[in-house]
């Protein structure tokens, strides 16, 4: 861009219309195609080491911690003794890392269609999976998260949907529907939690992708949870909703010293991010972002996705 100060390699990318970050860039680390999508890893000043998946900030150094401990440790924690976990995506490892922590869990399946992006991930961003891909529980595999939860044989205490937004002819797109959640529904153990990454939540983007995806969850789960967090190099609130069904824990009602309790006896490592007080202000929404909510009628299906472009 013209006006931007010279001198500095910027990187800069559009979060809505007429809406532009830009950030100094001291190092493109790698740059190229995948089968799939357009990778970038780049060196930024304000936030470290970034991971950028077809123009979109998928996560940086600075502050994915935020991002991947509101996703995974809500349901974690709720759930009372989480063994078995399944994560769709979460290429750079950090949701693997989340999981991990766990002193219950025995066995972590994680599946990302994209190995060249993993490999990347784990090659560049070691800070972010901080030797996750090693841990002797996670089983990696390459292939359609779709397909293999359709033949998994065993179910799962926890489900983690942790892929790039609804975007047209992404890879991930069909992994919000209906019909999914349906899917993950029955690959549920008694009491189960599914979490699902569920895009952009501020006043500007709310109903993007964030409702209809909150709405099309509660047509398949017996209950529901919206939370947010705040994303500074996504330059927005960020939003992800959790689900149950009959018998699951509610993900919203553990008080902050309970909450905090079980942070220091389940896990081996301290958290940065989420305790009991995060806990209570990510899962108090707002009043547009309740009224958004309510307002939703769309129903992302197979045979009608939403694309957000």
């Amino acid at each position: 861009m013209d006006n931007l100060p010279s001198g500095t390699t910027w990187y800069v990318e559009t979060v809505a219309n007429e809406l532009l970050t830009a950030l100094g860039v001291r190092g493109v680390l790698f740059e190229g195609d995948t089968p799939y999508q357009h990778v970038q890893v780049l060196e930024t000043t304000p936030f470290g080491r970034a991971l950028v998946l077809d123009g979109k900030t998928q996560s940086t150094e600075a502050d994915e911690w935020v991002y991947h401990e509101g996703l995974v440790q809500p349901v974690m924690l709720a759930h009372a003794g989480p063994r078995r976990v399944f994560i769709a995506g979460g290429g750079e490892g950090a949701t693997a890392r989340e999981v991990l922590r766990h002193r219950s869990v025995t066995d972590v399946v994680m599946v990302d269609l994209d190995r060249q992006v993993v490999d990347l991930c784990r090659e560049y961003l070691p800070n972010h999976h901080r030797g996750a891909f090693d841990d002797p529980r996670l089983t990696l595999l390459h292939e359609d998260a779709m397909a293999y939860l359709r033949d998994a044989a065993e179910p799962f205490d926890v489900i983690i949907i942790d892929v790039p937004d609804p975007l047209e002819a992404g890879p991930a797109y069909l992994l919000y529907t209906q019909e999914f959640y349906r899917l993950l529904r029955s690959r549920l153990r008694p009491g189960g939690l599914v979490v699902v990454q569920a895009g952009p939540a501020g006043p500007t983007n709310v109903s993007e992708v964030f409702t209809a995806i909150a709405k099309t969850m509660a047509t398949v789960f017996d209950q529901t949870h919206a939370s947010r967090v705040f994303v500074p190099s996504f330059a927005t609130m960020w939003g992800f909703v959790a689900g149950g069904i009959d018998g699951s824990p509610d993900v919203t009602g553990a008080a902050e010293d309970t909450i905090d309790r079980r942070i220091a006896t389940r896990l081996k490592t301290t958290l940065a991010y989420y305790d009991g007080v995060a806990h209570r202000g990510m899962f108090a929404l707002p009043k547009y972002v309740r009224e958004a909510l309510a307002a939703e009628t769309r129903v992302i299906t197979d045979a009608d996705p939403l694309y957000a472009v």
